[in-house]
């Protein structure tokens, strides 16, 4: 299992200790930010996308000061379905229901718990219930549209 991870200046030091806490049980992707210096949350969130779109990851963690400005950046992007989770019950929902490649963080995310949060996300399964399925088809048909 290989997971990308992306942030602004605001999520680095989130984005490092999930990194130094993960890398022991999959392998990670650093895509930056690499410095606390002030920088563009959507530079990292395409940044990761990319990545995520070409399967160069499985899955993709973003972060930023709120978690929700790169989640829209990475929702941009054709094929990337990004959710900003607070709890872990919207992590399993996000994975199960939506078949999200990427969760975002806010800054303020305590690392216990987005360590917790991105184990559920990566070991969750996709649902097959129709109704996922179909909900799932209906975005990846407008998407196509665009």
């Amino acid at each position: 299992m290989k997971i990308g991870f992306a942030s602004d200046h605001r999520g680095f030091q989130l984005k490092n200790e999930l990194i130094k806490n993960l890398k022991d049980q999959y392998e990670v992707e650093d895509y930056g930010t690499h410095t606390e210096e002030s920088t563009d949350y959507p530079y990292y969130a395409f940044k990761l996308g990319e990545h995520v779109q070409k399967q160069d990851v499985d899955f993709g963690v973003a972060i930023c000061g709120t978690g929700i400005g790169i989640s829209i950046a990475c929702n941009k992007m054709k094929g990337i379905r990004c959710a900003k989770v607070d709890t872990i019950e919207e992590v399993i929902a996000t994975r199960k229901d939506n078949d999200s490649n990427i969760i975002a963080f806010g800054e303020k995310m305590p690392v216990e718990k987005a360590l917790e949060m991105v184990k559920t996300f990566v070991e969750t399964p996709t649902s097959e219930e129709e109704k996922h399925i179909r909900r799932r088809n209906m975005i990846h048909i407008y998407e196509e549209k665009k």
